[in-house]
């Protein structure tokens, strides 16, 4: 075990937040050290160009930590596998691109049902406005226009997307439009989304800090403790980035203050091997007890999703191709990109969503599962929406085991879902070791049925639009044989005011048992240490 040369004010475990370029910048009299376990992300095109995002999903990428919960009965026996970012920036670096922030009854429930004074909507928007340069529209009172986040729609505006507003607009006329669904109150209006801006190239890469240090490729395997205060941490490197380089374990020491923010997964595992969480779990692994914390690694939770795809036109504009990797397509929009900015390398994918809330009406449509949950959650705050309902100018999935075509996907995605899991080491000294993890997804009715009717308003809105050519039906349910819901792989749109689809119970049950082979993960994980009033974020 070696010791480096320095000492840091401030060593932070972890390297995915805006927190330390600004103290950096505020603080230049602090010597600070990041310590991060993935790879630096200066100026590579997998990460600055946003229709290359679901690159980093592909096996033996670098930038994604893959963390496999336990097999689950509620999913058809799978285990559940959660990708977690692991690069500088963390989720901002290689996620979705995606602007969505929470409902105002969000923050304060943090301060008034959970005592966190100060962390209330009122306290936390000067924050948010501070951190962001709104380029959607002018002059918004709920939005910044200074700060380093840059929000814009992205380089396209897809005819799919185009259409899929469209369609909102005829078809689901009790719900409006909007250009921003992110004001933090704004629920069942159709919007637009905007594209990429991470946070180390505008909080870091940007500016030349002379008293910060990152180490990237490295793991902080455990906070070091004396006399109850901590005092540095043990780090050594990630086999993944630094292949050639010994594991010997280092130690760098801190003056002033320990940071541990590595994730939903990364921090729970810091904190139990330094002795910080279960008394019980630690002392099955022979880990001295520094302090019995049981709320570490608990109450983790996700958003769920899944991505019914759609057959779409000829004439459709989607990113397949790109993200097929052919080259042609590739070069074509490279070089518009670099050129201009603009172009389908300039985009997700995903130009419009809508933040779905039921109406009273279609409360009975989701089912009476769903009604205690709603009661808890969503009956007392009107801006809680239960799914995000977006259009996907792709198919999200592996390409290589599908027709190379044209595609659309409806993203739906379970926003306060019920069930909660945990996530806990199983080693004591192996950083590679698989957790001890299950999420428990879609295990409480109340989440598979409000996915249920997230699956049904997203087919409603799909076979509507123009470009709609029926359904993929290897990624939907097997409905019965002769069932009214049944797919069609040769389809036209039907017209704006064509009667729903009626799912019998045997519909439903197949259904069910799609969800539960399908649904996912929205790499959203959270999970709370709060017995010292801590969180960690994915």
């Amino acid at each position: 075990m070696s010791v480096l040369p320095f000492e840091a004010d401030i060593i932070v475990a972890g390297g995915g937040h805006t927190l330390i370029g600004r103290l950096a910048s505020a603080e230049p009299s602090l010597r600070i050290l990041i310590i991060e376990a993935g790879p630096p992300t200066l100026e590579d095109l997998a990460y600055i160009q946003p229709a290359r995002y679901l690159s980093h999903l592909l096996p033996g990428s670098q930038t994604i930590k893959l963390n496999v919960g336990k097999e689950s009965a509620d999913l058809g026996g799978r285990s559940p596998v959660v990708p977690c970012a692991q690069c500088l920036g963390g989720g901002s670096s290689v996620n979705f691109a995606m602007y969505s922030r929470a409902s105002r009854s969000d923050y304060d429930e943090w301060e008034k049902v959970y005592g966190n004074e100060g962390w209330g909507s009122r306290d936390l928007l000067p924050l948010m406005k501070k951190m962001e340069t709104y380029q959607v529209a002018p002059d918004k009172p709920t939005h910044g226009y200074q700060g380093p986040i840059k929000v814009s729609h992205g380089g396209a505006f897809t005819n799919i997307g185009k259409e899929f507003l469209e369609v909102g607009a005829q078809y689901d006329t009790r719900r409006g439009w909007t250009d921003d669904p992110n004001d933090m109150t704004t629920v069942n209006a159709y919007g637009e989304t905007g594209r990429r801006s991470d946070v180390p190239h505008n909080y870091i890469y940007n500016r030349q800090f002379d008293n910060l240090e990152i180490l990237t490729g490295y793991h902080v395997k455990r906070v070091i403790i004396e006399d109850g205060r901590a005092v540095g941490v043990e780090f050594l490197p990630n086999a993944r980035i630094r292949p050639d380089e010994d594991k010997v374990a280092r130690i760098a020491r801190a003056r002033r203050l320990v940071v541990v923010s590595a994730g939903a997964f990364g921090s729970p595992a810091i904190l139990e091997r330094s002795g910080i969480g279960d008394r019980g779990l630690l002392q099955s692994l022979g880990i001295d007890v520094v302090s019995d914390l049981p709320g570490v690694g608990e109450n983790y939770q996700d958003h769920y999703v899944l991505f019914p795809p759609y057959l779409a036109a000829d004439d459709a504009e989607t990113l397949d191709r790109v993200v097929r990797g052919d080259p042609e397509e590739i070069e074509r929009w490279s070089s518009q990109w670099l050129r201009d900015g603009s172009g389908l390398m300039a985009h997700n994918g995903i130009d419009a969503a809508v933040k779905l809330r039921p109406i009273a009406d279609e409360l009975s449509d989701i089912g009476p599962e769903f009604w205690g949950h709603w009661q808890r959650v969503f009956a007392n705050a009107s801006d809680k929406p239960i799914c995000w309902l977006e259009c996907v100018s792709m198919y999200v999935g592996d390409h290589s085991c599908i027709p190379a075509r044209k595609y659309f996907s409806m993203g739906h995605i379970i926003l306060y879902p019920e069930a909660v899991g945990y996530v806990h080491i199983s080693s004591a000294e192996d950083v590679d070791a698989s957790q001890d993890f299950d999420p428990k997804y879609i295990s409480k009715p109340s989440d598979i049925a409000a996915l249920r009717w997230a699956y049904k308003r997203g087919r409603e809105v799909a076979r509507r639009m123009p470009s709609y050519r029926g359904e993929y039906a290897p990624r939907h349910p097997v409905f019965p044989e002769g069932s009214q819901a049944a797919c069609n792989a040769d389809a036209n749109p039907v017209p704006m005011h064509a009667a729903e689809i009626v799912y019998t119970e045997d519909d439903n049950r197949a259904l069910d048992e799609h969800l539960q082979k399908s649904v996912a993960t929205c790499w959203h994980s959270v999970r709370s240490s709060q017995a010292v009033g801590c969180y960690a974020f994915c």
